[in-house]
């Protein structure tokens, strides 16, 4: 598969609290899509809209994570070109992994010109339909797809992941850590090993407790993973793990709340995850957060298929060195010494004086 970077800059993340409607969808349109669902690749119809898609996984649009983000940059192309949901944009949500094609399928029936399948679980579902469905445009994000009408949008997590590894060893006060993941899937090991590779190259003896829930919507699991870490000494937990990820930070946050005084940290990931940290107006439990792309991603994708140039059959990856992940503003939480050294990290990768391993050896 031919392989391409793409540049994505990542101004300031603004993380939204509001609730969003837990299932997208409208009316189904009659259309075959066997050999013509949607668009041409490279074509528009004239005086009609280009109109955007997406398919959440497991976890939900309202994650707080990936697929929130991902209906982020949805909305945001939508807003942009003065669309209305449900007809210009939408998004369907899959409650459990047999969901997948029915759900692709029933956009392209709706006559949505790009669809995107977020999450490296949907990899074989897209695939599928984008065999089923020669014409239409598709984008994975998370996973790869060789067919010359999907385009994979692949980030490099083990990069970000290194520098909240920095952050995290420099800030512990017990020298124990915790890395909660989801499924144990190439995309979680990536930020599994990225954290694990941090941490070490900052302090050798820090110690990383490393748990898979098998789960990214499982918040009740997250939240008795992080008790037994919490409870064993681990002041610092980064998770990588969806909705599951919300139940670190309910017990974090219960901890805190009960003791003032405790020494308990989450770091979020893929969005600023800081309103999720919130104890009360004076404290939060947020030290900082893994950021992917994704919203901007979507957003450039989608604008690129309006254009005309739609890059079906290729890989955009986003890196360091593309601003495709990073951390998230600390508020204050991470101090300005600190903040250098991660930043010496950062400037290191990005320039290739670093690589990052994408799994533990």
């Amino acid at each position: 598969m031919k392989k391409r970077k793409l540049g994505l800059l990542i101004s300031s993340v603004v993380a939204t609290g509001a609730i969003l409607a837990a299932c997208g969808g409208g009316e189904d349109k009659e259309k075959d899509t066997s050999n013509n669902a949607g668009s041409d690749t490279n074509t528009e119809d004239a005086g009609e809209a280009f109109k955007v898609a997406m398919v959440t996984d497991v976890g939900g649009v309202d994650d707080k994570s990936f697929n929130q983000s991902a209906w982020e940059g949805i909305k945001q192309y939508g807003t942009d070109n003065n669309l209305k949901e449900k007809e210009g944009y939408d998004y369907l949500q899959s409650e459990t992994d047999a969901d997948y094609n029915t759900n692709l399928n029933n956009l392209l029936r709706r006559d949505f010109d790009l669809v995107f399948g977020v999450g490296y679980l949907m990899g074989d579902s897209i695939g599928e339909i984008a065999a089923d469905n020669p014409k239409a445009m598709l984008a994975l994000i998370d996973a790869e797809v060789d067919a010359p009408n999907v385009v994979s949008l692949m980030f490099k997590e083990h990069e970000g992941a290194f520098l909240a590894g920095v952050a995290a060893a420099k800030m512990s006060k017990s020298g124990k850590l915790g890395f909660v993941g989801g499924n144990n899937i190439p995309v979680i090991n990536r930020f599994e090993a990225g954290f694990v590779e941090g941490a070490k190259a900052v302090n050798p003896d820090i110690e990383i407790q490393r748990n898979y829930t098998e789960s990214f919507a499982d918040a009740a699991k997250g939240k008795i993973t992080a008790n037994a870490m919490y409870s064993s000494g681990v002041d610092i937990i980064f998770h990588a793990a969806g909705q599951t990820g919300n139940g670190v930070f309910s017990e974090a946050k219960e901890r805190k709340s009960k003791d003032p005084n405790a020494n308990v940290w989450v770091i979020g990931v893929d969005a600023d995850q800081y309103a999720e940290g919130k104890v009360d107006d004076k404290t939060n439990v947020t030290l900082t957060s893994m950021l992917k792309g994704v919203h901007k991603a979507v957003v450039e994708v989608s604008n690129a298929a309006k254009d005309g140039n739609f890059p079906g059959g290729t890989t955009i990856t986003y890196g360091l060195a593309e601003d495709g992940v990073g951390l998230a503003d600390s508020r204050g939480a991470i101090p300005e010494d600190v903040l250098a050294v991660v930043e010496e990290y950062k400037q290191k990768i990005a320039s290739g004086e670093i690589t990052v391993s994408e799994s533990l050896k």
